[in-house]
């Protein structure tokens, strides 16, 4: 038994993380774009006392709408449906610093933070793909360094605009007419590089202080951006080694920030196939493997190595030598790149044998509730994360396994909550109300 108890969030990837999953069936063909699939999700999570529901989102349709469900509903919108129909559970919204402006994005967050009493939070990316780009009036998505440097500026106007308003400034004094105090309503006049924003911010002070920021991206402008500002970090590691790597860097990083380390939660991501017995869990993968197709599967790494499928051998170990360094990699995505080739390169897996470790990215548990419940305290208990966020091959039954026959496990081990003992995200994961900037 231990105090110490890990944070839990599920990520709802349209039909589940496995590719295959819209193609068993187990959810309408339009559940994606359907309110109650996803409020039926968080409701499945918020009975398991999870801390939050996570949803990931880009500006882009995928490439081949022929083989693939194509479109995503707009993720501050979606999480204030669910938000009215749950109590406790956080929402995260993913939302593009590259195709934002920090204004409309600070007040839209803001919005859902006080619509959902105080349980929202922003998940910061850049997006790498030129699709994305495109729609917004560029040839290409800029590259990476450039995407950082704007994301690092418009994380620090968005910091300024939430706390614009001191929490104790508005007065609410009917007789003499006095609603706020002007002095604890801040002005910015900020002026950088990207953004000119003079502020305030067109509401008050949100509930937990500000939302949750979360960061997901585990390049060096990625870890960079994660340990000055983000409150959480969703990460990529498929190793435990480089998992404590990665967790030990990132606390030493906002240490050296000025920060306290206890305050920046640690989340690796895992995808999970789950079944009663070991051969169970691995029946139904090799059922959606099989959905997706042989093809399917290998495209995935070819597409993440960006290395043309035709021109590689299943069966035989990544080719190295056209590779090159993950550190010039521009397009895509440094983090889930670099946990991919560092799961092949640990365990000297063939093309073939890495297209079956990683679903979307993400370290992969295919076993029974025991086994996954023993990868879960392993990594928590070694320090290789604050918690983790799940992403089950298919909805709903992949979060209802897990809640039902993975959480009681984790609690019964003391590594879980058993119930919720406060209202807001922050805490559900531990974390102090945010402290004004501006404030004496």
């Amino acid at each position: 038994m231990t105090t110490k108890q890990m944070s839990l969030g599920m990520n709802i990837l349209g039909f589940g993380s496995h590719s295959g999953a819209w193609r068993q069936g187990e959810a309408a063909i339009d559940a994606y774009i359907d309110v109650n699939y996803y409020r039926d999700i968080a409701r499945i999570s918020e009975r398991g006392c999870l801390d939050a529901i996570f949803l990931a989102d880009g500006p882009a349709l995928p490439p081949d709408v022929s083989a693939q469900p194509g479109g995503r509903l707009e993720p501050t919108v979606l999480l204030t449906a669910v938000a009215a129909a749950t109590e406790r559970i956080g929402v995260i919204a993913t939302c593009s610093s590259t195709y934002n402006e920090p204004f409309n994005l600070a007040r839209r967050i803001a919005s859902l933070d006080h619509i959902s009493g105080g349980r929202a939070a922003w998940n910061v990316v850049t997006n790498a793909g030129d699709a994305a780009a495109q729609n917004f009036g560029l040839a290409g998505a800029p590259l990476h360094v450039d995407r950082y440097g704007r994301a690092e500026e418009f994380v620090d106007v968005t910091l300024k605009l939430w706390d614009s308003w001191e929490d104790d400034a508005i007065i609410g004094d009917r007789s003499a007419g006095r609603f706020a105090d002007p002095g604890k309503v801040h002005t910015l006049d900020f002026k950088g590089k990207h953004f000119q924003v003079k502020g305030p911010l067109n509401l008050p002070r949100s509930p937990q202080g500000r939302p949750v920021l979360v960061q997901a991206g585990s390049s060096e402008g990625g870890k960079a951006l994660g340990s000055r500002y983000a409150d959480a970090i969703f990460t990529t590691q498929t190793t435990l080694a480089d998992g404590l790597a990665f967790y030990r860097e990132m606390k030493a990083r906002a240490k050296a920030w000025g920060r306290d380390p206890q305050h920046l939660k640690i989340m690796p991501g895992l995808s999970t196939v789950i079944g009663s017995t070991e051969a169970e869990a691995h029946a139904r993968f090799d059922e959606l493997n099989a959905w997706h197709g042989e093809h399917g599967l290998l495209q995935q790494v070819a597409g993440r190595i960006g290395i043309d499928p035709r021109e590689l051998d299943p069966d035989a170990p990544l080719p190295w030598e056209r590779i090159g360094a993950v550190a010039d990699f521009e397009r895509g995505s440094q983090g889930f790149l670099e946990a991919q080739l560092n799961l092949a390169r640990s365990e000297n897996l063939t093309i073939r044998q890495l297209s079956r470790r990683i679903l979307v990215g993400h370290r992969l548990a295919v076993g029974t509730p025991e086994q996954v419940a023993d990868t879960l305290a392993e990594w928590f208990l070694a320090g290789a994360g604050d918690g983790f966020n799940i992403m089950p091959d298919m909805f709903p039954s992949g979060a209802r396994v897990f809640v039902e026959e993975v959480v009681p496990l984790l609690q019964k081990r003391g590594l879980f909550r058993t119930e919720y003992t406060g209202t807001t995200l922050r805490e559900h994961l531990g974390l102090p109300k945010a402290h004004n900037q501006f404030a004496a």
